[in-house]
């Protein structure tokens, strides 16, 4: 993975490479956008461009150096995780941590970064260190890591990857040059689908759709989801017509888990983007085996009702994100004002 191979974040690639190019790299980089997107296969393209002898600025992505980034185990290169995110990617054991693994980035991972920091290189020519996702670490690991963001040691340079970054002190923030990401290109997150999951090119569509531009969330879908569309959409909209019943079903089959509720919001946002759709007389709908019901629903709402709920929609998304607020909870409220719209 070279800042060549990397897809659908132009943008990103040309503001790395032009700080290469003249010689222009900042000690600390932010790099924002959704989850799985491709900011930490980016950071492994930047860290092999920092540290190849072969190609210097761009890395070949086939030396000693190159080969050993993405395994973690180049000498100038620090990987800070949280301790589950470790265990749950293979790189440490439950038996290696003396208490409950933690799920964020601790204090005392940020002191063992400065001090390998302060060391000088051994290999390459500067040290590189990646904190992921850096909008995990607490109160007290961002208070340390100012230090270095403010004093850094000369040759090193630090990514930060974060899909909440408002998370992350305006300290911190304002210390680090901001690379943002975008969702990555639908039909590359389709095509991805359809020659990773084996799907047929509708399916895959559907669910490359649901990711919203996240290739880690495409492959995370659950495929049951696509048959439970109609099931979802129905209970919605029946809650959405102020019917108790369904509303209290939706909020406690869907709001079981985080995961569950991002789930149907995904499901529901390209529900919206077709009723949308059939207002303004476009033929091509998402989930085109839906149409009937669509045309159906769309002709009962006004294009502002639809507009509204669409708001709403992602003002839960967001607390649930953000705020890690109870998932049936935001559901429950946001069915509630959708039927006032």
């Amino acid at each position: 993975m070279t800042l060549a191979a990397v897809v659908g974040q132009q943008r990103a690639v040309d503001a790395l490479r032009g700080a290469l190019k003249f010689q222009a790299v900042h000690h600390a980089y932010l790099f924002v956008g959704p989850d799985g997107v491709g900011k930490e296969l980016t950071a492994i393209a930047f860290a092999q461009a920092l540290l190849c002898r072969e190609r210097p600025g761009e890395g070949c992505g086939e030396c000693s150096a190159c080969a050993r980034i993405p395994r973690r185990s180049h000498p100038d290169m620090t990987w800070v995780m949280p301790q589950e995110e470790m265990i749950a990617r293979g790189l440490a054991s439950r038996a290696e941590f003396s208490n409950t693994p933690s799920r964020e980035i601790r204090v005392e991972q940020i002191r063992v970064l400065q001090e390998r920091l302060a060391l000088r290189p051994l290999e390459g020519p500067r040290k590189v260190a990646v904190i992921t996702p850096a909008d995990r670490m607490n109160a007290q690991s961002q208070n340390a890591l100012l230090k270095t963001l403010e004093e850094p040691p000369s040759g090193t340079a630090l990514i930060l990857t974060a899909s909440a970054p408002e998370l992350l002190l305006a300290t911190i923030r304002s210390r680090c040059a901001k690379i943002p990401f975008g969702p990555l290109p639908l039909d590359f997150i389709a095509d991805k689908v359809l020659s990773e999951r084996r799907l047929d090119q509708a399916s895959a569509r559907l669910v490359a759709m649901m990711s919203e531009g996240s290739l880690a969330r495409a492959m995370d879908v659950d495929l049951g989801a696509l048959n439970r569309r109609r099931e979802v959409i129905a209970l919605f909209e029946a809650a959405v017509d102020r019917q108790l019943i369904p509303l209290l079903q939706f909020g406690e089959t869907f709001g079981a888990s985080r995961e569950a509720a991002e789930e149907v919001l995904s499901i529901l946002r390209v529900w919206l983007r077709d009723l949308i759709a059939v207002k303004s007389g476009c033929t091509q709908l998402s989930y085109a085996d839906l149409r009937e019901l669509a045309e159906e629903r769309a002709v009962r709402q006004t294009d502002a009702a639809i507009h509204a709920r669409w708001a709403l929609l992602e003002r839960a998304a967001t607390a649930m994100a953000e705020r890690n607020a109870a998932p049936r909870l935001q559901l429950e409220r946001m069915l509630i004002e959708m039927g006032r719209t």
